[in-house]
């Protein structure tokens, strides 16, 4: 009966200890998946907002040594960030730019007119920075997969084309092949845009 008594008790803490130490992986897989793309996060290399004003600074201007900005480059930046807007329009950065008396600004007095730029217009600035920071390289718009298909479709639809383009396919839309890049003489007897070719019937 002792014997029985322990068993049990034994039997019993070993799957308590099993248990535990499921529930304890099963609890670190989280946090250790976590840690994992923080470390991810902290290793990739992050844009700052002067480094974007030292990249749009030397954006058209190959002889610009990323020190001073110009207004059109600032525009360009500014729309790129979808800064401009209704708000905040190319009127009120011309404005706001000119007070500082100078064709190309430094990255102090830049920040200057985008305070400036911020008080009267009443946008946070940290909004306006942060849209500028993460805008992407000089020139590269940023288009979403909806609207890219959507172009794309609309490029490839054959029933759309027009001219010598619209010969190089048939009514379901497939190419011709040479056909449709060649005038290639028809011997067949019939007027070209014939519609009832091969219909005759020889027996009368």
């Amino acid at each position: 009966m002792l014997v029985s008594v322990v068993s049990h008790r034994v039997s019993s803490m070993s799957d308590a200890a099993e248990n535990g130490s499921s529930a304890a992986a099963a609890a670190g897989e989280a946090p250790a998946a976590e840690l994992a793309q923080l470390a991810l996060e902290e290793t990739a290399p992050k844009v700052t907002f002067s480094d974007q004003f030292k990249a749009f600074s030397k954006f058209g201007d190959i002889k610009s040594d990323g020190r001073s900005i110009t207004l059109s480059q600032s525009d360009k930046w500014m729309k790129q960030a979808k800064v401009i807007d209704k708000q905040i329009t190319t009127t009120d950065t011309g404005i706001h730019f000119k007070k500082l008396k100078a064709m190309k600004v430094t990255l102090p007095d830049y920040n200057k007119f985008l305070e400036d730029l911020a008080k009267t217009r009443k946008v946070e600035l940290s909004e306006i920075k942060k849209k500028m920071a993460g805008c992407g390289a000089p020139g590269v718009q940023q288009v979403s997969a909806g609207k890219a298909a959507a172009a794309v479709d609309r490029l490839t639809d054959p029933s759309k084309y027009t001219g010598s383009h619209k010969e190089r396919f048939d009514a379901d839309g497939k190419g011709k092949g040479i056909a449709g890049r060649r005038n290639l003489v028809d011997g067949s007897g019939y007027v070209s845009g014939y519609q009832h070719k091969d219909t005759y019937d020889g027996a009368h």
